[in-house]
């Protein structure tokens, strides 16, 4: 879908090599420029979220090599960074230097408290963000700690998917007009933004500001259950007819005991007459018990269950490649199953060919 688009990606951590993986899986060329040593003590030589990717290491505190990477970012059609605001300036290749030379250029910002703010300046982690846009209040259930979980709802969710989805909206207006655009992606604000949809929920009266006392987040029939071999079974019938399917595959279709009711006082009564239930027979049985119906029932389960899991097998969601497990490309397009992800070039591997390509234009 991107081929013939270049995309010039400053090596970070977390969400802007996500990004950078999205666009190359969406067949754009993403050029990384790597450090000599990995970012992180302990990090792999290859990282699977370089897939596609073709790696130049340049020391950007070397004048001729930051020479190179403004030769790179004036050929390219957008620019992924993930740095604190003002490393790129001090850099000398911000967005009021190179957007000069590349008038067309995307430039790409992705950050947790975004480029201005009182917070701007300082140190944060995905759960930080998210817990000051509003995005954590609802997670796990009340008086339990809010727990989301890791990187998805922050690093992910609010942060590199939101700076793909405005690569993509200003690449179309580049293509267009020939203008380019500064994108300031803040984890913060893209998970506030994801919110909306609750915010819609809340004002129609189906989600009350306190944690645990709404339909999503608070009642029976929408909530995890441990099975008696200590595994989890996720429950989320949340329209009357599936919950009676879920109670009769449960063996209690019909008891006035289990039936539903909007008051949130009788929730805790009934949510541990189906804990006790459910406690009764393993995850494996009570898959086969609730397998092709309209219960709104799934098991909890790991990367490697889920890839042997007969729909996701069926469908091909995830693979191997070089023996790293990881999830193929998505969406898809015309029906058609994502090939394998190509494999992670090692550090530098292309440094010579691209710097020879910027030598003969």
């Amino acid at each position: 879908m991107l081929e013939g688009i270049r995309i010039i990606e400053i090596e970070g951590l977390g969400p802007a090599p996500f990004a950078g993986m999205m666009l190359a899986d969406l067949g754009a060329e993403v050029i990384v420029i790597h450090r000599e040593e990995p970012p992180a003590p302990g990090a792999p030589e290859r990282s699977l979220l370089d897939r596609g990717k073709k790696s130049v290491v340049l020391d950007l505190k070397n004048e001729r090599d930051i020479d190179a990477l403004k030769q790179l970012i004036a050929i390219a059609d957008g620019l992924i960074e993930g740095f604190r605001p003002g490393v790129m300036e001090r850099l000398g290749v911000g967005p009021n230097v190179v957007c000069q030379e590349n008038p067309r250029l995307v430039y790409g910002r992705l950050t947790g408290w975004g480029q201005e703010g009182p917070q701007a300046p300082y140190a944060g982690h995905d759960l930080n963000y998210i817990a000051l846009s509003g995005a954590l209040w609802y997670a796990s259930q009340a008086p339990d700690q809010p727990l989301a979980p890791p990187t998805m709802v922050g690093d992910i969710g609010g942060g590199a998917l939101y700076l793909v989805t405005g690569m993509l909206a200003a690449l179309l207006r580049a293509q267009r007009s020939g203008q380019g655009a500064v994108i300031d992606a803040a984890i913060v604000d893209g998970s506030a933004h994801m919110m909306n949809l609750m915010m819609a929920a809340q004002s129609a009266g189906m989600l009350a500001p306190d944690r645990g006392a709404s339909v999503l987040d608070g009642s029976p029939w929408s909530r995890c259950y441990s099975t008696s071999d200590g595994r989890w079974l996720s429950v989320q019938c949340l329209e009357p007819r599936f919950y009676e399917v879920f109670l009769r595959k449960l063996g209690v279709g019909g008891n006035a005991a289990f039936a539903r009711k909007p008051d949130p006082s009788s929730w805790d009564a009934l949510a541990e007459r189906i804990a006790e239930l459910i406690a009764s027979r393993p995850l494996r049985e009570w898959s086969q018990i609730f397998d092709g119906s309209d219960a709104c029932v799934a098991p909890v389960l790991g990367p490697a269950e889920a890839a042997a899991h007969p729909h996701l097998a069926s469908r091909g969601t995830w693979t191997e490649v070089d023996g790293q497990m990881q999830a193929r490309s998505a969406p898809r397009y015309d029906g058609q199953r994502p090939a394998d992800p190509e494999a992670a070039p090692t550090r530098g591997e292309h440094t010579a060919e691209i710097l020879a390509s910027l030598d003969s234009e």
